[in-house]
């Protein structure tokens, strides 16, 4: 970008503005920083639900794994639309973990002096795991439908019919 400065101003010493910092800083790459967000909701949704025995690393690649250790500003090989079967497997049985805890809390703390979720959790107020989860599939390319329908599945299994039916 330019940046057209007055005359009075090109004449003043000091410190270098804070624009010219930021124009001088080396663009980030988006898909890597994706790439390290999808990390963080792993890990979070390990730590909120308490998931056992769950490797969050083995949910990627080998190229995966190693864009993770990478300056950000850095163009890394991202994983590919190919993918290992057994990566996508755990992948799936990750998400359906999610969603499976996600519905067995809301469905105790409904019994338990019909509290929702959120005021149990008011810092994360809005926020429906099992939508996250099926939003993050996309990003793991493991197919929407099947998490979906596990949510759903999970709805009728712990009697929460009325909100199977939605």
């Amino acid at each position: 970008p330019v940046l057209d400065t007055e005359d009075a101003w090109v004449s003043v010493e000091g410190p270098v503005s804070i624009v010219e910092l930021a124009l001088e800083q080396k663009r980030i790459h988006y898909p890597l920083v994706e790439h390290q967000f999808v990390l963080c909701t792993i890990l979070y949704a390990i730590m909120r639900f308490s998931l056992k025995s769950v490797k969050p690393l083995a949910l990627f690649d080998s190229k995966g794994k190693n864009a993770f250790f990478k300056d950000l500003t850095s163009i890394q090989l991202l994983p590919s639309g190919d993918m290992d079967p057994n990566v996508l497997s755990l992948r799936q049985q990750f998400l359906a973990k999610v969603v499976s805890a996600a519905v067995q809390t809301l469905c105790s703390s409904q019994k338990a002096k019909e509290v929702s979720e959120e005021d149990l959790f008011p810092f994360e107020k809005g926020k429906n795991w099992p939508t996250l989860a099926a939003d993050l599939a996309q990003y793991l390319q493991v197919s929407e439908d099947v998490v979906k329908r596990h949510h759903v599945c999970e709805l009728y299994s712990y009697g929460m019919d009325h909100l199977g039916e939605e």
